[in-house]
């Protein structure tokens, strides 16, 4: 029979740490992490609890932890991320630490994780990336690839100093972490935190923690909850996702049709024939899609709650619905001129070679057929559209 606890969380003053465990068919190891946790808890001479979240355990791990004296409480949704957020919720604490209970993680002395809270961290993550790591405790492929890669990527999108970006052992303010509006369900929910901490300027650090051999069945995927991770990653930072690749394709599409339009003018550009045609209307017109994506993944972004980069800013202070129809229709008129003069060398049997000129005139036509209809869906987007008339 398993334990279910939905007492409403109290006020957060009312314990001084929650320790929080995900738990799903852990038997074996549950028991023994709780023990050390209370033990802990009892020497710090805080005032705390243990709660052991049940993600549809289905052998007796809800029983076991409740008899070691954990507060059990049962969440439906499966998933870390899901199960992690249910003890965050129920918590009472003004502190908080999250570990899984498999007996990998040390919870018979949390002094070191718990401490920089006092001196006025938000977060504080371990770092299982030291000589206290033990052997056989982390697959090579986690080790040395999916780790070391996630957290390389964190680093750069969010300037986190972390180097185990993936370790489920932190310890962390309660009300800081509760503002963050933290939702994913799966194991993504380690990388999500660190995101949105840092986004939001939370202080973190990390401290070195020992690693063991878990006790039972691993839960974690190595493909799956590595794509889940990159994944939330990238729909989270559109910067990354669309702004740096449509800039690129769009400095290599204005490049090719620099060398397309001084082919067909004429002007020398040395022995080299090739004339980037097809490769400057597809690099233009995929740049300018791309950044019209990243435009209105920021816009949605800042409807959410988050600030406005500055993407958006310079959106609001430049460009608009108004200015973007004037300089589609301006591209659009270009893009008729060359396609008129074209006609009309046609009409006059010309010798010259009309296939790059007419590309770059297809080229502005599609471009500002994309940028009149992506003014109005960021338009649509943008909250302020309709308080801000730029042309006024």
């Amino acid at each position: 029979m398993k334990v279910a606890d939905e007492r409403p969380a109290q006020a957060a003053s009312e314990l001084d740490i929650s320790i929080v465990m995900p738990c799903l068919n852990e038997e074996d190891g549950v028991a023994e992490c709780v023990t050390k946790a209370l033990n802990w808890i009892e020497r710090s001479g805080m005032r705390g609890e243990v709660i052991v979240v049940d993600n549809n355990s289905t052998d007796r791990s809800a029983e076991i932890a409740a008899a070691a004296g954990a507060r059990v409480i049962a969440e439906r949704e499966p998933g870390y991320g899901a199960a992690i957020r249910a003890g965050f919720r129920q918590s009472r604490g003004k502190y908080m630490v999250m570990g899984d209970c498999d007996n990998t993680y040390d919870f018979s002395d949390l002094s070191p994780l718990v401490g920089p809270l006092d001196e006025g961290y938000d977060l504080v993550m371990g770092n299982r990336m030291t000589d206290q790591l033990a052997k056989g405790a982390m697959p090579w492929s986690h080790r040395v690839i999916g780790t070391p890669i996630i957290s390389f990527m964190l680093r750069v999108f969010t300037g986190a100093k972390i180097t185990d970006s993936q370790c489920g052992l932190r310890a962390m303010r309660r009300d800081s972490i509760q503002a963050l509006n933290l939702r994913t369900p799966g194991m993504e929910f380690a990388s999500e935190m660190i995101l949105k901490a840092m986004r939001q300027n939370l202080k973190l650090t990390e401290v070195p923690i020992s690693y063991d051999v878990r006790i039972g069945e691993a839960k974690l995927n190595t493909i799956r909850d590595g794509w889940r991770h990159l994944r939330f990653l990238l729909i989270s930072s559109p910067s990354y996702a669309f702004l740096l690749p449509g800039f690129l394709l769009l400095f290599l599409g204005i490049a090719s049709l620099v060398i397309t339009a001084a082919k067909t003018s004429g002007i020398d550009l040395g022995p080299a024939r090739w004339e980037p045609i097809f490769a400057a209307s597809i690099f233009f017109v995929v740049g300018i899609n791309v950044l019209m994506l990243g435009l209105l993944a920021k816009l949605l972004a800042v409807r959410s709650g988050d600030v406005e980069s500055r993407m958006v800013v310079f959106y609001h202070r430049y460009l608009g619905l108004e200015r973007m129809m004037a300089l589609a229709f301006a591209l659009l008129a270009v893009g008729g001129v060359l396609d008129v003069w074209v006609l009309i060398d046609w009409l006059d049997d010309s010798e010259h070679n009309l296939l790059p000129r007419a590309a770059i005139a297809q080229s502005f036509i599609v471009v500002a057929a994309n940028l009149l209809f992506g003014a109005f869906a960021a338009a649509m987007v943008d909250e302020h559209s309709y308080e801000r008339h730029p042309l006024d």
